[in-house]
C-alpha cells in the first residue's frame, strides 16, 4: 500500500469492508449442499463490488470506522489508494468536515440500489503516512475547507500527557478568549489589587452598613495575588503591600497613571509593568471571574 498520495480523494464510511455476512437472526435454509460455496463467493463479490464503486468514483483515500479484512486490502494495494481501517467517528467527522467529505453509512439508494457519488469525496493536497516517535500517523495536509492544524504531543506517561493537554486546552481557551473580546489587561494580580484599592476608597464615602461589605470583598481580591505569591515562594505579605502601594499612587496622582499596570513577577520576587512585559489576560475572563451578583 503506498504511503503517500497526491493530490487525495478521500472517502469517510461508516460501515464494514469485511466479507459480507448475515446479520444476528437472519436464518438461510439450504437445501443443496453445493450451493453453499457459491453463498460464500457472493458474500465475497459483496464487498469487492462495493469497493469498486468507491474506487470508480474517484477515491485513492478510503477512511472507515469499522474494519477492513486482508481480502479487500488487497483491491486497494492494486488500486494504488491509501485504506485505513477503524477510525475513531470524532476523528472521521473532523477530516469530513475540514474536506468538505460526506460521511456515508450505507450505499443503498431510495430505489434499493448501491451506489457511491463522486460528490460524496473530500479533497486534500496529500494524504501521507509518516513515522513521529515510536507511532506510523496518518496525515492529512492542504485541506480544501478549512484549515486544521493538529498538535502532537510527547510526554514520559498518561498523567504527564493528561497534564500536557490540559496546559495546552487552557492555553489555546485563553487565546480564544483573547480574540473574542479584543481587549486585554495586565496580569500578574495587578487587576485585584487595583480593585481592592479602589473599593476600600469606596467604602470609605458610605454611610451605610453598605461600607462593611464593600470592604470585605476588596480585601477578598487579595487571595488571588497572596496566592500567586505564596505559590511561587515568595514573601506574600510584602509583595501584596507593595503592589497596593503602587495601585493606591496610580488612582491619588494623577502623573503616576502608568503605575496601573503593575503586577507581580514571581521568578524574582518583585513588583514590574507586566503590560510591558507581555504577561497580560483577556479582559472577559476577568469580568467573569470578579462579576458578582448585585
Amino acid at each position: 500500500m503506498p504511503t503517500r498520495v497526491t493530490p487525495a480523494r478521500i472517502a469517510c464510511l461508516d460501515f464494514n469492508l469485511q466479507k459480507m455476512k448475515m446479520q444476528m437472526g437472519v436464518q438461510v435454509l439450504v437445501s443443496d449442499p453445493r450451493e453453499l460455496e457459491k453463498i460464500r463467493e457472493r458474500e465475497s463479490d459483496i464487498t469487492k463490488e462495493r469497493i469498486e464503486k468507491v474506487l470508480k468514483a474517484g477515491a485513492n483515500v478510503v477512511f472507515t470506522t469499522k474494519g477492513i479484512d486482508d481480502m479487500s486490502l488487497k483491491y486497494f494495494v492494486e488500486a494504488g489508494a491509501i485504506a485505513v481501517r477503524r477510525v475513531r467517528k470524532e476523528d472521521l467527522r473532523h477530516v469530513a468536515k475540514a474536506t468538505g467529505a460526506t460521511m456515508v453509512t450505507t450505499f443503498a439508494d431510495m430505489e434499493g440500489e448501491e451506489t457511491f457519488d463522486p460528490s460524496f469525496l473530500g479533497h486534500a493536497d496529500e494524504v501521507v503516512e509518516e513515522r513521529i516517535s515510536d507511532d506510523e500517523i496518518i496525515l492529512v495536509k492542504g485541506t480544501k475547507n478549512t484549515s486544521a492544524v493538529s498538535i502532537i504531543l510527547r510526554g514520559a506517561n498518561d498523567f504527564m500527557l493528561d497534564e500536557i493537554e490540559r496546559s495546552l486546552h487552557d492555553a489555546l481557551c485563553i487565546v480564544k478568549r483573547t480574540l473574542e473580546s479584543n481587549t486585554v489587561v495586565a496580569g500578574g494580580g495587578a487587576v485585584e489589587a487595583a480593585l481592592s484599592v479602589y473599593l476600600e476608597n469606596l467604602a470609605t464615602t458610605l454611610g451605610s452598613r453598605e461600607q462593611l461589605a464593600i470592604a470585605e470583598f476588596a480585601e477578598s481580591l487579595l487571595i488571588i495575588p497572596k496566592v500567586l505569591a505564596v505559590n511561587a515562594a515568595k514573601d506574600a505579605t510584602d509583595l501584596v503591600a507593595k503592589l497596593r502601594s503602587y495601585h493606591h499612587k496610580a488612582q491619588t496622582n494623577a502623573d503616576k497613571q502608568h503605575l496601573s499596570s503593575m503586577g507581580l513577577d514571581l521568578t524574582k520576587g518583585v513588583i514590574r509593568n507586566n503590560l510591558e512585559h507581555g504577561v497580560i489576560e483577556p479582559a472577559m475572563s476577568k469580568v467573569k471571574i470578579i462579576q458578582v451578583d448585585s
